[in-house]
């Protein structure tokens, strides 16, 4: 009897976890959250993320493609003219597991998955890395010459540790200096 291979086995048998997965999928996107338990959730979140990322494509094919596994047809339009655009710069990790604790009947995990419907706001690059990079490439350019590693000796060692030990001791009197002046 073919089965799944992967993840955790959400009981009964392989039709069973596929129409577990749709129903979970469906009110996933239907309410951009829900609370389920925490092995449920881990076994949601690459399947949401696919049919987001076909949503994202928004042509006829990728309709079809996720009614084969969402069927419900108001899931399906929200996800495609609601959801996609929202997380259209976003690159992956469109949903969100958080745990909440235990389930009161059962002691179950318990977790909530959610759509990371927020704006994308990337890292902006340190002044450090760009000088970094800038400097690195026309080193780059010339013949790379035989790098020597030098080990620091005992004297080096011990000048270090008393240097940081100043700067530290500095940071700490203009720290209390600020404090004054307030």
């Amino acid at each position: 009897m073919p089965k799944p291979t992967k993840g955790p086995r959400l009981g009964g048998g392989p039709a069973h976890e596929r129409l577990l997965l749709a129903n979970l999928a469906t009110a996933l996107f239907t309410h951009k959250r829900i609370t389920t338990t925490e092995t449920k959730a881990k076994r949601l979140r690459p399947l949401a993320e696919r049919l987001v990322t076909f949503a994202k494509r928004g042509d006829l094919h990728a309709r079809r493609r996720v009614m084969t596994v969402v069927r419900d047809k108001t899931a399906v339009h929200e996800l495609f003219t609601e959801i996609a655009p929202l997380v259209a710069e976003r690159e992956g990790g469109y949903t969100r597991i958080t745990k909440i604790g235990n389930r009161k009947g059962d002691n179950a995990p318990m977790a909530v998955i959610e759509l990371v419907l927020e704006p994308v706001n990337p890292k902006p690059k340190s002044a450090k890395k760009t000088a970094a990079a800038a400097a690195a490439a026309p080193a780059a350019d010339e013949a790379p010459a035989e790098e020597t590693v030098e080990e620091p000796t005992a004297d080096e060692t011990v000048a270090d540790g008393a240097a940081d030990e100043s700067t530290e001791a500095a940071s700490t009197d203009e720290a209390a200096e600020s404090d004054e002046t307030k």
